[in-house]
């Protein structure tokens, strides 16, 4: 993995990222740059980022992670052809900025496309990639060097990022939300709200872990719960009738949706 890495950005974003790499096998030197000074005192203190301004950013690393909000991507390209970028690899993880953007505001600098989530900050996000037109192979082995220390990484073309961003990138917050909804109902139903968020929070751990580990597909795994006319029948049927497919469907539609206006509103 390279040794310098720059943020431009110290959003939950890249505080996750950095947060990973930090606590990853091999550890870069990081420095970042943002216009929030608390940001970057968090990011000093709590992770020992380095924390410099634009050009000192740009001058001290190999790698550039533009991790900024998506209205002010084009700015920061902007900022960035000032300096010498040659050599330079540049990774954006701005939800709805396209590559095609970015190469034409930095011409002949190469770019890769990421969308990971905020699992990095404990080494287990999901991200997306994409290898820009002008990326070598070993610049996206560079890419995937630093983003597997943090997770598992998808390579995938540009035009399926949005659905990357709808079902990986905004994921985590589908199940928190589902988790909350859990703990609410054992509440209801008599736990204390410790003793309800205790069982929702385990229970949500062990499921992914069994997901990730047992080598089987969701779909075996629901089964293998589920006994007939049992107590996680009679649930599952509730959520039948609800018609809990389509309402994930439509809701990963909308995110997958927004990411594309989001490109036609920032990515012009």
């Amino acid at each position: 993995m390279v040794k310098n890495i720059g943020f431009i950005g110290a959003g939950n974003l890249a505080e996750a990222v950095i947060k990973g790499l930090t606590g990853a096998t091999e550890k870069p030197h990081i420095i970042a740059t943002d216009l929030s000074k608390e940001r970057l005192a968090l990011l000093e203190t709590q992770y020992g980022v380095i924390i410099g301004d634009l050009e000192q950013v740009v001058k001290a690393s190999e790698v550039i992670i533009m991790a900024v909000k998506p209205k002010d991507a084009a700015t920061v390209v902007k900022s960035l052809a000032a300096f010498p970028m040659q050599g330079k690899l540049v990774i954006s993880v701005a939800a709805g900025i396209p590559l095609a953007m970015l190469e034409k505001g930095l011409p002949g600098v190469a770019f890769v496309r990421v969308m990971p989530n905020t699992s990095c900050a404990v080494l287990l996000s999901m991200t997306g990639m994409v290898q820009g037109s002008l990326a070598t192979d070993q610049d996206k082995g560079v890419a995937e060097s630093i983003f597997s220390q943090v997770g598992q990484v998808l390579w995938v073309t540009e035009d399926k990022i949005n659905a990357v961003t709808a079902i990986s990138g905004s994921g985590p917050a589908y199940y928190y939300l589902f988790t909350e909804c859990l703990a609410a109902a054992g509440v209801e139903l008599g736990l204390t709200p410790k003793e309800a968020e205790i069982l929702a929070r385990g229970t949500l751990a062990g499921a992914g872990q069994m997901l990730v580990s047992s080598g089987k597909t969701p779909d075996r795994l629901r089964e293998a719960v589920t006994s007939p006319n049992g107590t996680t029948y009679a649930a599952l049927q509730q959520f039948g009738q609800a018609d809990l497919r389509n309402i994930v469907q439509t809701a990963a539609r909308a995110a997958a949706e927004r990411a594309a206006e989001m490109e036609k509103e920032f990515g012009a």
